[in-house]
């Protein structure tokens, strides 16, 4: 048998010593059907998901649940993408069609039925069967078709469910999953797993920085992609703040929810040093910018939040996306 401490070492997770910790002291017989991992885009939910499913289906005898071995059967098969009992989709789930006869691993996406039907089999190699739904949409015709499962689900099936938009997951699934909450990574942690994929550390110490402790995040200031939008936002809050006119030509469809992101962040970084806490600061680089404008109401400031939450939901709408960023301007402009 691999020593116990050789098989922790290898659940690779970076942060989340909070969700690391409810599974290290779960065991097989108090782990749940379905679990909903909310957060942050980029912070490591799908990379956890994976990770937990394999250390399930992982053969080799061990005492906790987290970690594998990388080299008994179900790893190796794992590994190569061709384990029966794992599944996994990404994206939108959509009802399906009723009378399709395609195998369920010869279809491009899963289905709500698709995975209906492979809720009802039993395990392939007699043990766990893991399905992870990562960055999931359900529409309202799949959840309803999920939810047998929920309320009677298989012995040894477990539900990973991954969400940074968990407002849009209906309620009727929401209630029946356990919810873990993921947080933004550290400027370390995420200059970390920037250098583990091979970006040189003075890259990954750049964009760390201004990442909003999301992965994802730093890979898309990395390619530039989100720089010119990051550096437009910014200059936007703080002319709003400041009362002066302010140039809204980044909330565009593709930029919007980005946008109202880094408002957000912002906005609790700035009420974070006004309130005197301890929680970090995640615009580390607008530091200097945010202890310039103190607040004199951080309480009515504080109701910017909830004005950012509504537009949020008006984001996913057809409302034009800058009078959206417009509504937000006037909340922070009668909050100073």
């Amino acid at each position: 048998m691999i020593p116990e401490p050789q098989i922790a070492d290898r659940f690779g997770v970076v942060g989340q010593e909070r969700a690391r910790a409810i599974f290290a002291r779960a065991t097989p017989q108090t782990l749940a059907h379905g679990y909903l991992f909310s957060g942050p885009e980029g912070v490591g939910k799908k990379t956890f998901a994976r990770q937990l499913a394999q250390s399930l289906l992982c053969e080799t005898p061990k005492e906790r649940l987290l970690g594998y071995c990388g080299t008994c059967r179900g790893c190796t098969r794992f590994i190569a993408a061709a384990h029966p009992d794992y599944f996994e989709q990404v994206g939108a789930l959509k009802i399906g069609d009723r009378d399709s006869s395609a195998g369920f691993h010869e279809k491009d996406e899963m289905t709500a039925r698709d995975l209906v039907r492979q809720l009802s089999l039993h395990s392939y190699v007699g043990g766990k069967r893991v399905f992870v739904l990562g960055d999931v949409d359900f529409t309202r015709e799949a959840a309803n078709a999920l939810l047998k499962f929920f309320e009677e689900p298989p012995f040894g099936v477990h539900l990973l469910v991954t969400s940074s938009t968990v407002g849009r997951i209906v309620a009727t699934i929401r209630s029946r999953l356990i919810e873990v909450p993921f947080v933004p990574l550290t400027e370390v942690e995420v200059r970390r797993v920037l250098v583990t994929s091979s970006v040189a550390e003075e890259d990954a110490g750049r964009v760390a920085t201004i990442a909003q402790g999301s992965v994802t995040r730093a890979q898309a200031l990395l390619d530039d992609g989100e720089a010119g939008t990051r550096l437009g936002v910014i200059a936007w809050f703080f002319a709003a703040i400041d009362g002066d006119a302010a140039d809204a030509s980044w909330a565009t469809r593709a930029t919007l929810d980005e946008g109202l992101e880094i408002v957000k962040t912002l906005v609790r970084d700035r009420l974070a040093l006004a309130l005197g806490t301890h929680a970090p600061i995640v615009a580390n680089d607008q530091l200097a910018a945010l202890r310039a404008r103190p607040l004199t109401s951080p309480a009515a400031f504080a109701n910017v939040l909830q004005t950012i939450a509504d537009a949020q939901r008006l984001a996913r709408t057809n409302v034009s996306p800058a009078l959206v960023a417009d509504l937000v301007r006037m909340a922070l402009v009668t909050s100073r």
